[in-house]
């Protein structure tokens, strides 16, 4: 029984191990898509913007305007607080106390919800609770309850905590008799006032309820999952935290909230766990937002911990540095005496026989898979891709031996097999052989190849071969962007260029392309 046991909890264990080396990997690749959603929210408020520009009256205005806010909201609090004082003003003119109304207590959520507490009450304070309507009475209490809380949590003075408690109190048995008892609002505060008397087991009970009424990639999704790594926190269960974190900040990313709080506590998280790299890049990507959104609250927040992590990075790296310095004299050191090894040389030029006659042998072998790829059509790109990055490393390897077998000659004056060690006579057959097959092969499959990269292209800058039996450096890229192998520097030791030569070629053809942002996807696409 306890063996079921052990085992049924190791295949837990690693089954959610996996599930949040998943959700890692997903957050560093929406990390990476940043700026394509916040490029997609600028198109939206910039057309917002023309609208409310193009205005014909002062009550248009203010509904734009209101909707230019609910963009800026958790993206920019300059923006939105300029939007909402502009709705002040338009009110103000209008003489209408209702926008009024509505405008000012926006702004008290606004200071609210950035850590402003104190100007939140002020703001708060210029409104005449008994012109408020009926539908504006809840955000009314929610903001007052949100200030005082806020101003409770963060005073040192106890007179003061004990003042702000009892109000924050009073505004949130207002608020129990308004709300609806399912509502998102009386959920959550009925979910804090769990967590706060550590009954986390009803907490997450709660929190259930309300995740079940939201989609990921909302402000509110943000907020919910990052509430429920904070019960996890509280219950020690590190890794539903830190998966209900990148769940949090995951969705933070795809609505561009710049307002949040989720990867820089995750950030705290892995550091505490020993994971410096990513703890570091996290920690100054909450940073970047925060300075972004011009939130005090999340500059406090990522004070307290990005300069230990920032210098503890730092430490690590200058370790690393100094690691590589005793390594480079232990190499130095050690190539003294790699000059009493004349021994192996021999050994070495047989090596280099047997990796020609390898290299040979996999020349023909390449021609054998052409013929199974024509056959097998669902896995010819596989293949071919594959074997053309083993044939590559043979031509590597045998290239490190002519290097190896160079230096040790040299140094011992043995100038006929010197001369055989310099010479790159073979690898530059071999290489040409291998340029030859791997076009043939290419272009075999895909035949249209060459004219579908063409339809990409601007008119003036088509690629126009002598000889459309061979492709050009430029096509072998694309030819090998293709097959899936998009990696620069795998690009690079295929076709035996530099890492550099290879984005020098890519920016080259791309700039060349009809649309260079999807470019090498539609190559990708190519059939």
């Amino acid at each position: 029984m306890q063996k079921i046991f052990i085992a049924t909890a190791f295949l837990i264990l690693s089954y959610s191990n996996n599930e949040l080396d998943s959700l890692s990997l997903q957050l560093d690749k929406e990390i990476q898509k940043k700026e394509f959603y916040d490029n997609q929210k600028e198109r939206r408020i910039q057309s917002l913007i023309e609208k409310s520009n193009k205005a014909k009256n002062l009550e248009k205005k203010y509904d734009i305007n209101n909707e230019v806010f609910k963009e800026y909201q958790f993206y920019s609090f300059n923006k939105a607080l300029k939007y909402l004082e502009n709705n002040i003003q338009i009110a103000q003119q209008l003489k209408n106390i209702t926008y009024l109304n509505e405008s000012k207590l926006k702004l008290g959520l606004l200071l609210v919800n950035t850590g402003r507490y104190k100007e939140s009450i002020d703001a708060l304070n210029e409104i005449d609770r008994s012109t408020l309507p009926t539908p504006l009475l809840n955000d009314y209490y929610i903001a007052y309850n949100e200030g005082y809380s806020g101003l409770a949590y963060n005073t040192a003075v106890n007179s003061s905590k004990s003042n702000y408690t009892q109000l924050y109190l009073a505004y949130q048995d207002s608020l129990y008799s308004r709300l609806k008892s399912d509502s998102e609002e009386s959920l959550r505060i009925k979910e804090k006032e769990f967590r706060d008397n550590r009954n986390l087991k009803m907490a997450l009970h709660i929190n259930d309820q309300r995740l079940s009424k939201v989609k990921e990639g909302s402000r509110l999704f943000s907020l919910i999952t990052f509430e429920r790594s904070l019960l996890y926190e509280l219950e020690g269960t590190i890794l539903e935290q830190k998966k209900y974190l990148i769940l949090s900040a995951i969705s933070d990313i795809k609505a561009s909230v710049k307002d949040n709080a989720s990867l820089g506590t995750l950030a705290k998280v892995l550091f505490t766990e020993g994971d410096i790299d990513r703890a570091h890049r996290y920690i100054n990507f909450s940073y970047d937002d925060a300075e972004f959104f011009n939130s005090k609250l999340r500059f406090i927040n990522i004070a307290n911990s990005m300069p230990l992590i920032t210098k503890t990075y730092e430490e690590k790296t200058t370790k690393q540095k100094e690691r590589l310095q005793k390594l480079l004299v232990f190499i130095s050191v050690l190539s003294i005496f790699l000059l009493t090894a004349v021994y192996f040389i021999y050994r070495q030029v047989k090596k280099v026989s047997q990796a020609r006659n390898e290299l040979k042998l996999a020349n023909e072998n390449l021609r054998k898979l052409y013929k199974e790829l024509s056959e097998v059509d669902k896995v010819k790109e596989h293949y071919i891709g594959s074997f053309i990055n083993l044939y590559s490393e043979y031509i590597s390897k045998l290239d490190v031996y002519r290097k190896l077998v160079s230096k040790h000659v040299n140094a011992n004056q043995m100038n006929a097999l010197l001369k055989l060690s310099k010479s790159k006579q073979f690898i530059d057959e071999e290489l040409e052989i291998f340029n030859k097959n791997f076009d043939t092969s290419f272009l075999h499959i895909h035949p249209n190849f060459i004219d579908s990269v063409n339809e990409l292209l601007e008119e003036d800058k088509k690629i126009e071969l002598e000889d459309k039996t061979k492709l050009n450096t430029e096509l072998r890229i694309l030819a090998l962007i293709k097959l899936g192998i998009t990696s620069s520097s795998k690009i690079a030791k295929i076709l035996r260029y530099s890492v550099n030569t290879i984005y020098n070629y890519r920016a080259s053809i791309k700039n060349m392309a009809k649309d260079k942002s999807t470019f090498e996807d539609l190559i990708k696409n190519i059939q």
